[in-house]
């Protein structure tokens, strides 16, 4: 008994270094080429508007994964968040400034993960 109760708190333990797992297999793609789609999920984060239950989660531990380096995010998680990144720069440099500004206003991440953004073909 004892034992099924410290795999149970191991697991609990486990399952706070890391970031829940439900949504990642969104289409982050259809989400990024809808206007109507990429302008809710942006109004959400930026406070302007409603969020849906994927946009809160991504409110909720956004500031946390940028602080972090994202360690906590799985390998999945990290591919999608530097697809949006990348997009983000690219297509929407307004929207890319305004997040910036929001959730980095001092540049102290973009300065942190500029060599890591470079991996993926990104340039902060």
């Amino acid at each position: 008994m004892k034992i099924v109760i410290l795999l149970t708190l191991l697991a609990m333990a486990i399952a706070q270094d890391s970031y829940p797992t439900k949504y990642d297999n969104i289409d982050v793609d259809e989400i990024l080429n809808s206007d109507r789609l990429f302008k809710n999920y942006y109004n959400c984060l930026m406070d302007a508007g409603p969020c849906t239950p994927e946009g809160n989660e991504l409110k909720k531990y956004l500031p946390d994964a940028i602080s972090n380096g994202c360690t906590k995010c799985s390998e999945k998680q990290r591919e999608l968040t530097a697809k949006v990144v990348k997009f983000l720069i690219e297509q929407r440099p307004d929207e890319w400034t305004a997040l910036r500004g929001k959730y980095d206003p001092d540049n102290t991440f973009v300065e942190k993960y500029r060599d890591q953004a470079s991996k993926y073909g990104i340039q902060l």
